[in-house]
């Protein structure tokens, strides 16, 4: 027999679904993804703490979960809200259900509601603060307003700073390279570049990129000072992607300019990019509903070139600042 779930948004909206995952109460703000896949990526992709990510695309979890597509040690997002959960699972690589594999982690999901909807509500309001709750008397009056109530009270994600949460507290080495079927991933053979990478809530993916390359990749806390960064003689810098709102990160604004005082390369994506802006004294905004998607054309404006671009940020870098 299902349980019953429900989202309320603090607008008020109230939907009623299916539980797809852990039974209890989960509080976030909630934002809208058009990819068409890579859902698991997506949930443990660390840019996510504290959100409840919708999917718009209507069928999810058909090829289930594998150990080697995550991109963390573990879901990061606070729920997932999809509009239908096939009965079957189906890829030679698929390792347990997405259902299954959100009750293992704890992790809240509804399925059966109307995502148009909620989309449009979000395109038109901005991303919200919501509530997922989930049990045999979700749908009772009681729980419904409990649930809105709870959506009203989360702070949100303006003035949050989630790096220090999500970053690695020591510093370590990553040799992973790029996936190959049948093989898996490979390691770094011959390192052309001596790379430090700073962990703002980084993706395992980048990191197997820059390995690819070449790179001889040490991550590092998101708190490390400048000076022990400098102190390792690195090619080049980078700064990692990662949630929440950038201006709160003063320890890594500090770093980041003490490190544009050298002649280093410094290379950021994301929360890094925000961060290497704040530092070279621009400043940043909350976006009304972000850019979170696998499908997001940006035009080079030189060639006219459309390319097809992987997105996730809720903030951005104010361009009458720069």
């Amino acid at each position: 027999m299902s349980t019953p779930a429900i989202l309320a948004l603090e607008d008020g909206s109230l939907f009623k679904g299916t539980s797809i995952g852990a039974e209890g109460v989960s509080v976030g703000e909630v934002v809208f993804n058009t990819s068409m896949t890579g859902y698991q990526e997506i949930l443990t992709d660390p840019s996510y703490t504290n959100q409840i990510v919708t999917l718009t695309y209507p069928h999810i979890g058909n090829y289930g979960t594998n150990a080697e597509d995550e991109e963390s040690g573990s879901i990061a997002a606070k729920g997932l809200v999809i509009r239908d959960l096939p009965l079957l699972a189906s890829n030679f690589r698929s390792e347990q259900a997405l259902d299954e594999y959100l009750r293992s982690q704890n992790i809240l999901g509804i399925a059966d509601i109307d995502t148009r909807r909620l989309t449009r509500i979000l395109r038109e309001k901005g991303s919200l603060n919501g509530c997922l709750l989930a049990g045999a008397e979700a749908w009772s009056e009681a729980c419904q307003a409990d649930a809105l109530e709870q959506a009203k009270s989360f702070p949100g994600l303006k003035g949050m700073d989630l790096a220090k949460e999500v970053t690695v507290t020591e510093p370590y080495q990553w040799t992973q390279t790029d996936w190959t079927l049948g093989e898996g991933y490979g390691e770094v053979s011959e390192p052309t570049f001596k790379v430090v990478a700073y962990d703002f809530g980084v993706k395992r993916n980048i990191l197997r990129l820059l390995a690819e390359r070449g790179c001889d990749l040490t991550v590092v806390p998101a708190q490390t000072p400048a000076a022990d960064v400098l102190a390792m003689n690195p090619d080049g810098i980078f700064l990692s992607n990662g949630p929440g709102d950038p201006e709160p990160c003063d320890y890594a604004i500090k770093a980041i300019q003490e490190i544009l005082e050298t002649d280093i390369p410094v290379f950021g994506i994301c929360l890094g990019h925000q961060l290497l802006a704040l530092a070279s004294g621009a400043q940043t905004m909350k976006m009304s509903h972000g850019h979170h998607g696998a499908n997001h054309p940006v035009q080079d404006l030189e060639s006219g070139k459309v390319m097809i671009t992987s997105q996730n940020h809720g903030f951005a870098v104010n361009e009458e600042t720069l």
